[in-house]
């Protein structure tokens, strides 16, 4: 026969079960259902992103001065009236900032030298600059802010928009003649490979950013005459004219505007 000390036990422990299940129904949620509660109160979790066929915890975030970019498909004409993607001609690269990073940090004095450029501008970049990706099932870019060109807000690049990224000069390319000084007339397509180093300074950018976070001036301004080291500029093709963009380090000589 049981004791009266195991009866009270038992009976002690069947009223603590019921008073649990009686007062706190709520508590009493499956492992699966606080999951799904938990995800569907945070639905950025929900969201799978995908680089290089391979899925990852979440967005990308740049970190220092890098930029990720995702690539643009324009199109322009060849002499014969053939649209071509920018892609297969030899020029510089043109995109949409997915995301960028703060900017780095000088490495003497710890300044933060910011990006230059945020979510959302079009950029224009060197064609061998950076690492491809492929982020979502898109081609993307990965560049640091001083592979940038010049940036804009738009769908298209106009001389009014756009703007040189830091110590880059937006230089309007003389036309080359075709005759020389005694009257020989030089064939065009002689002239096509012409790496042309002098022209007329169509914009400026603000400069470089110095060890202490501010911009040095820049060595010449809007409607200067130029001149710049040879092979050292990009060039680019803007509402249909030749430009090239120049750093302020490979200007020889500047002619101030009369």
């Amino acid at each position: 026969m049981p004791s009266y000390t195991s009866l009270f036990v038992a009976a002690m422990a069947a009223a603590t079960t019921s008073a649990f299940t009686t007062n706190f129904p709520s508590t009493q949620i499956s492992s699966s259902s606080s999951t799904a509660l938990f995800m569907s109160s945070t639905p950025e979790l929900t969201k799978q992103c995908f680089l290089d066929g391979k899925k990852i915890r979440g967005p990308i975030t740049p970190l220092g001065n890098f930029v990720l970019v995702r690539t643009k498909d324009t199109l322009d004409a060849t002499d014969g009236g053939i649209l071509l993607p920018d892609q297969a001609k030899d020029r510089p690269t043109e995109g949409e900032v997915v995301a960028a990073g703060p900017g780095k940090l000088h490495p003497h004095t710890g300044v933060r030298i910011t990006n230059p450029v945020t979510t959302g501008d079009s950029v224009l970049f060197g064609k061998f600059d950076g690492h491809d990706m492929n982020y979502n099932e898109e081609p993307v870019t990965m560049i640091r802010d001083d592979d940038v060109l010049l940036y804009y807000k738009g769908v298209r690049m106009t001389l009014a928009n756009v703007i040189p990224c830091r110590d880059y000069v937006l230089v309007a390319i003389e036309k080359q003649k075709t005759e020389t000084s005694s009257g020989i007339v030089v064939a065009e397509t002689v002239m096509k490979d012409y790496n042309a180093c002098e022209g007329k300074v169509a914009k400026v950018g603000e400069g470089r950013m110095t060890s202490t976070g501010e911009f040095s001036t820049p060595p010449c301004k809007e409607g200067d005459f130029v001149k710049f080291r040879d092979y050292a500029g990009n060039e680019v093709k803007i509402e249909g004219k030749e430009y090239s963009l120049v750093r302020m380090v490979d200007i020889l000589t500047s002619i101030p505007a009369p």
